[in-house]
């Protein structure tokens, strides 16, 4: 694959699922960029704002198997990973039976992830790290490509489960979902009100999908680009040497090396998407938001004064200079 034929492919995936989908154009290539990357994607916003048909829409547009995970307070690990079952042959002899479960499609949705109690969000861990899962003692690998996208709603909402921060530090963007504008609304009322349904239109498959994915590993990327992205990770932890001001006063833990990596990925297929054959600091800069606001965990000044993370990193990413 050449890099004209990845921006062409990248575009006319776009623009496939926005067939479907109404705004959220930062939203849509964010989860484009993660999947390429190999990374899981995490979507926040209240519900009704189409977040569950925007992940079923990157499925089709794939053509990858998708399942659909609804997270509830009474979800077990079982009904993710699935669990053995005996069965009986024709003889009369019994075995036990691998009973798969949605975990092994290519795309799974985890919908509400936050509604479900920890111990059921703790069952996703070895799947989004490792791509597999354990039943039983027995290690089973799951398809390539394999993505999790998971949707969460604001904390503030009743019934909802803080995520572990192992499991928030597996994804490798969180996403906000914001209200649709005006203009945004009058699209999504004609298309979704009248007998004419759009369809989002299959434009590859996986392996193009993880053609892709190997090519952006080749971007160039130069050791002061480098470099910049691990200071910023470091500034986001209070007790190293390179902390922002910020960070001291409103932060309890920084980000972890995954934060580096998808900085690094993220600003290769970045540099691609914009006709270039090198990363650059501004690459970085411009995704510290969706790679950091989820792994910046605020003490409890940052909690009780409102800091919102996104305010902590923009003043991290002022502070630490090229």
């Amino acid at each position: 694959m050449t890099p004209d034929e990845f921006r062409s492919t990248f575009t006319r995936i776009e623009s496939s699922v926005h067939r479907v989908i109404v705004g959220m154009d930062a939203v849509v290539r964010g989860c484009l960029i993660g999947m390429v990357a190999g990374g899981n994607v995490l979507l926040e916003g209240v519900p009704g704002l189409g977040k569950t048909l925007l992940v079923k829409s990157l499925g089709e547009a794939f053509s990858l198997e998708f399942a659909r995970i609804q997270f509830t307070p009474d979800l077990m690990p079982a009904d993710i990973t699935g669990t053995k079952i005996v069965m009986e042959d024709e003889n009369g002899r019994k075995s036990f039976v691998l009973h798969k479960g949605p975990v092994f499609h290519q795309v799974v949705l985890a919908d509400e992830v936050n509604r479900a109690t920890p111990k059921t969000q703790s069952a996703m861990l070895e799947a989004m790290q490792e791509r597999q899962v354990t039943i039983v003692g027995e290690t089973y690998p799951l398809p390539k490509p394999f993505f999790v996208v998971a949707t969460q709603n604001p904390l503030e909402m009743d019934g909802t489960y803080p995520l572990p921060e192992a499991q928030l530090d597996r994804f490798f963007f969180k996403l906000l979902v914001e209200f649709p504008s005006l203009p945004d609304m009058r699209t999504i009322l004609a298309r979704t009100t009248t007998n004419e349904v759009p369809a989002v239109e299959s434009v590859c498959d996986g392996p193009t999908l993880l053609a892709m994915g190997r090519l952006a590993r080749e971007v160039l990327v130069k050791q002061s680009v480098t470099d910049y992205a691990i200071r910023l990770v470091l500034a986001t932890h209070p007790e190293h040497e390179e902390a922002a001001e910020i960070t001291g006063r409103y932060v309890r833990y920084g980000a972890s090396p995954r934060a580096a990596q998808a900085l690094i990925l993220g600003a290769r297929i970045r540099a691609l998407l914009q006709g270039r054959e090198n990363a650059s600091v501004e690459d970085i800069a411009a995704l510290a938001k969706p790679v950091l606001r989820h792994r910046v965990i605020r003490n409890f000044e940052g909690e009780a004064e409102g800091v919102p993370a996104d305010a902590i990193i923009g003043a991290i990413v002022e502070a630490v200079r090229p």
